[in-house]
């Protein structure tokens, strides 16, 4: 059983679909060999619990966690600069998501700093599903395999997995925790587009997924 609910962002990667999104992001970031996606900097995780400051500009919205939750990050830093800005805005372009649930607002100001297009249309439908059920997450979200493709100066693609086996979903109104059991369904393979603004800051414009995808299952 999937710990936390299929990201209503995401849609099934599924032939068509994901090589219209990825389309000049190469080959081999998606194949089930996780030891040659490894990249530099592999070790290397960030977290974000209890709260994520995007940079040290004051423009930039500050993304908050409660204490008894937190996304991992690894595959952080790659020796390249530009790669690692576009790793460093796509994970809090994610957990401006988790953010937002937490205030079970989908005005929250970074879902919309981080994300635009179609990928903030599904961050807030995603959000909302959240909010009309009345349910929050607890635990650890692993974020793993990020790999970054870069298209020219301005776009970018990013491929990672998600390892949702220690994080759950608690319903606000009852406190209840729904402890599930860890299955395929608790690994989920993305896909990302990302283009950098005007202010220099790679906004998430568009997201696949598979749940259960074997590239991400240990």
């Amino acid at each position: 059983m999937i710990r936390r609910p299929t990201r209503l962002l995401t849609t099934a990667v599924a032939g068509t679909t994901a090589v219209l999104l990825l389309t000049g992001c190469g080959g081999g970031d998606g194949d089930g060999s996780k030891a040659n996606d490894k990249i530099a900097g592999a070790d290397t995780a960030t977290s974000a619990s209890p709260s994520v400051s995007a940079s040290a500009s004051g423009s930039r919205p500050e993304v908050t966690f409660p204490a008894d939750a937190k996304n991992v990050f690894e595959d952080q830093k790659t020796g390249d600069a530009l790669k690692d800005a576009v790793l460093a805005d796509s994970a809090l372009s994610v957990s401006s998501m988790d953010a937002a649930i937490f205030e079970a607002s989908t005005g929250a100001k970074a879902l919309g700093f981080y994300n635009k297009g179609k990928a903030l249309n599904k961050a807030i439908t995603y959000v909302q599903g959240y909010i009309d059920k009345n349910d929050t997450w607890i635990g650890t979200t692993r974020y793993f395999d990020r790999a970054v493709t870069l298209s020219g100066s301005s776009e970018a693609y990013i491929t990672y997995c998600s390892d949702e086996s220690k994080s759950f979903l608690k319903s606000r109104k009852t406190g209840k925790v729904e402890n599930t059991p860890t299955t395929s369904d608790s690994y989920v393979l993305y896909h990302a587009k990302l283009s950098k603004n005007s202010e220099g800051v790679w906004q998430t414009t568009d997201v696949v997924s598979n749940r259960g995808d074997k590239a991400c299952q240990p």
